[in-house]
């Protein structure tokens, strides 16, 4: 059961119950509950039961998929106020989930039982209209990974990563393997493009750290 101070929280995360009505609000505090998720926790490893969905309060979680050659790439990341799609589209097909969820920042989260939820989605538009809405976000994000995957070369790659993450923090605490992971790549293939970057006195890199140099430079890379 939800208490008094974690709903409180929860409507500022999910401004939808705000409109629900008193039914669904019941409902809400009575099946819901409460979860601390520390960082680097699986959520869910490929082929899991999925038992309830995680409605973030805080933190973060990074959706990934790991190749058999040991690869990965990141499908989306979720935040406060939002949740999984593969996590909803497993609870509503009832089959397991098909990817890595890992808290990357610790996490609060709402837990919702899955019958629960799928009861939701058939008895209350507002829910519905919520998971569909999470549907359409998600699949765009997604679509736009392919997208870059399929057409982009890895160099442009690299320096829009760069420049996203440059954004909150220069000079970035990150590895060559983590940005391989990022983008579906390997180490030796991120480095040497890194390599490339720092000859031309774009980047600088030290140990764990990238320091963006050239900011120009790069955003006219991204555009070709």
């Amino acid at each position: 059961m939800i208490t008094d101070e974690h709903y409180n929280r929860i409507t500022r995360a999910l401004p939808l119950l705000r409109q629900a009505d008193p039914q669904m609000i019941r409902e809400f505090r009575q099946s819901a509950f409460y979860a601390y998720i520390p960082a680097g926790r699986d959520v869910f490893a490929q082929g899991d039961d999925v038992e309830a969905i995680a409605l973030l309060l805080s933190g973060a979680v990074r959706v990934y998929k790991l190749a058999e050659n040991g690869r990965e790439i990141t499908l989306y990341r979720f935040g406060s106020g939002e949740s999984c799609i593969l996590t909803a589209n497993a609870i509503l097909s009832k089959q397991t989930f098909s990817a890595i969820a890992t808290v990357e920042h610790e996490a609060e989260a709402i837990m919702i039982p899955a019958d629960t939820f799928r009861e939701w989605v058939r008895r209350y538009d507002l829910w519905r209209d919520f998971v569909f809405e999470l549907l359409s976000q998600r699949l765009t994000s997604v679509m736009e990974i392919v997208d870059e995957v399929t057409f982009r070369r890895m160099d442009i790659r690299v320096a829009a990563l760069l420049l996203e993450r440059s954004r909150l923090q220069n000079p970035l605490d990150i590895t060559h393997q983590e940005i391989a992971a990022e983008l579906g790549s390997s180490r030796e293939v991120i480095s040497r493009l890194l390599e490339n970057l720092a000859s031309q006195k774009w980047i600088r890199m030290g140990r764990g750290t990238i320091e963006i140099l050239d900011t120009t430079s790069l955003q006219t890379l991204t555009l070709r």
